[in-house]
């Protein structure tokens, strides 16, 4: 089964019907099932999910959403199904500093350690609407459901 990481702007507009990418970001979904790719889904990602939404209900005067919107992420990624990498910020500090000055500043620590951790789990498919991740050789970003589907073909049982 072939594991991709999920960025935080294709999990917001999944979640968020108002959001510019929710469509794409469901047909996705439905892809990556097609394909039977195993989701990663890290603890980084989801804390900025729920700061989006949370701001975003928030300055968009839709905070009867927001406890809708949170309970739907709870139960899309269960605790269980979560990895936890922020824990690993000490030891990855300097190398996702230096993926940043790399980039220059393209990406950002956030986009760097989601970079890094892919790099030393090799994971290769990264989905995201983001372009910054497109210069990381090692990473291949998909975002649209015809891409899952290119890169990843459904494996047999």
């Amino acid at each position: 089964m072939t594991r991709v990481v999920i960025d935080t702007n294709v999990l917001v507009g999944l979640l968020d019907r108002g959001d510019h990418w929710h469509n794409a970001a469901v047909s996705i979904r439905e892809a990556l099932k097609e394909a039977r790719a195993e989701i990663v889904y890290l603890d980084c990602v989801l804390t900025e999910v729920i700061s989006i939404l949370a701001r975003r209900t928030f300055e968009q005067r839709r905070r009867e959403q927001f406890d809708t919107l949170l309970n739907q992420l709870l139960n899309l990624i269960p605790d269980r199904d979560i990895i936890w990498v922020t824990g690993e910020i000490q030891r990855l500090y300097r190398p996702v500093v230096e993926l940043v000055r790399r980039s220059g500043g393209e990406l950002n620590f956030h986009d760097a350690l989601i970079a890094t951790y892919c790099r030393e789990q090799n994971i290769s498919i990264l989905v995201s609407f983001d372009r910054d991740f497109d210069q990381l050789e090692w990473l291949t970003r998909v975002n649209s459901a015809t891409e899952v589907s290119e890169v990843l073909r459904p494996e047999k049982e």
